[in-house]
């Protein structure tokens, strides 16, 4: 008997430990049309003549192909030209102009008031308008950047509406940048006291053979005054998930609610391109001893350095660039992500001998840095194509001033923990 209620406890503190943070990926069970109708962010609305789609979805390579679409007359200085002429097929000859909107139903099991709620769009193309439940949580215009948004104050535990209004304009790209949720649709759901989406920030100040000096800082959320214990504990875990170094915090209110944590590992096994070892970071904060919420940061132990004279040096030795420019899409796969056909690209392109990729240009999908980190590819990572002068008629530079400085602030945050980002 006592070994049954010993059963029954343990299965009872997992049960809470795993509601301590939920991730739902929203990728089923879409509708998608071409109407521009703006009735379409309410709950009511009929959509079951709509498509119905899986996100990742690019409707742009669906076709037809036209090989006057997408017209632009310009003048490519970088070829040396000085007037304007007439350009057909630069975007790929297919339908990515134009609005698209996208509408789900979904669940929140467990959802409560007192938790807090974000949705994180991995990608949209382009000018995202995103509603939930009839009301608007926020706006992004540039498609290949991550975006998210707090949804706390809208979502519902049952039958939630989510409705994305898209729209590409003509003229405003060099190539075919694919179209709609072309990337992944994440909900997540945590406690009040939280660690916000991209709320670590590790570095490797002191890197070599023997040893590394590990630094992390973790972001904390409170819903207001708090005044009891906070304290996070982390364990780093190797690639066979053994605790090479723990270690507990508490927090002070002179701490601008980060965690600062330093850790020394011994003999590590350090990141490169012959040989990308990777580490975890895994955290656990509580609020006066209760789980709160739960967190991990995937890292590689790393050293760079740019020697003028000599070039540049990885662990202490130097190494070259052997890469190539590429673009985001996935050829006759459009522009939706497809880790596997990602995987496919890497695995050509690591057998010819390359070792670096220059994500041309633009930011690229999580999933292709995740996938760098663990082959072994040096990532210099782009942020867009244009700043506040044009190289075609509707580019970013419309959105150069007023967008550019958040765009890189979630372009950092989100792959600074990525061994395999080298430059930005």
């Amino acid at each position: 008997m006592r070994i049954k209620i010993v059963g029954m406890i343990l299965l009872c503190v997992s049960a809470v430990t795993a509601q301590a943070r939920k991730e739902l990926l929203l990728e089923k069970n879409w509708k998608f049309s071409h109407d521009d109708l703006s009735e379409a962010i309410q709950p009511g609305f009929d959509d079951t003549k709509w498509q119905t789609v899986t996100v990742p979805h690019d409707w742009g390579v669906y076709g037809p192909f036209d090989g006057n679409a997408d017209l632009q007359n310009v003048a490519i200085v970088q070829d040396g030209e000085t007037r304007a002429s007439l350009k057909s097929g630069r975007t790929g000859g297919l339908p990515y102009i134009g609005v698209g909107w996208y509408r789900t139903h979904f669940d929140a099991p467990g959802f409560n008031r007192g938790q807090n709620a974000s949705i994180l769009f991995d990608g949209a193309m382009s000018n995202a308008h995103v509603y939930l439940n009839g009301h608007e949580v926020g706006y992004w215009p540039y498609g290949y950047n991550s975006f998210y948004f707090n949804i706390t104050s809208y979502l519902k535990e049952k039958d939630n509406t989510l409705a994305v209004r898209l729209e590409n304009l003509s003229e405003s790209s060099r190539w075919y940048p694919g179209s709609g949720l072309y990337r992944n649709v994440h909900v997540f759901i945590t406690e009040d006291t939280h660690i916000p989406v991209w709320g670590t920030q590790l570095t490797t100040p002191e890197v070599n053979r023997n040893y590394a000096k590990v630094n992390l800082k973790t972001q904390v959320e409170l819903p207001g005054e708090f005044s009891g214990k906070l304290s996070l504990v982390t364990e780093i875990k190797d690639g066979q998930q053994k605790v090479v170094s723990r270690t507990e915090t508490v927090l002070t209110r002179y701490d601008n609610n980060i965690f600062k944590q330093d850790f020394v590992m011994e003999s590590p096994h350090l990141w490169t391109p012959a040989s990308p070892d990777l580490y975890i970071a895994e955290s656990k904060l509580y609020a006066n001893g209760t789980l709160k919420d739960e967190y991990s940061t995937r890292f590689g132990i790393r050293r760079i350095e740019i020697i003028p004279e000599k070039g540049m040096f990885l662990n202490g030795e130097a190494i070259k660039f052997r890469g190539v420019c590429n673009h985001h899409d996935l050829g006759p796969l459009g522009a939706a992500i497809n880790k596997s056909a990602l995987r496919r690209q890497l695995t050509l392109l690591k057998d010819m001998g390359c070792n670096a990729i220059r994500t041309s240009h633009n930011m690229p999908a999580p999933e292709l840095v995740e996938l760098c980190d663990e082959m072994g590819f040096m990532m210099m990572v782009e942020s867009f194509d244009e700043w506040n002068i044009g190289k075609c008629k509707n580019g970013y530079h419309l959105y150069f001033n007023e967008w550019a400085e958040k765009d890189m602030v979630n372009m950092v945050h989100n792959f600074r923990t990525n061994p395999s980002v080298v430059l930005w």
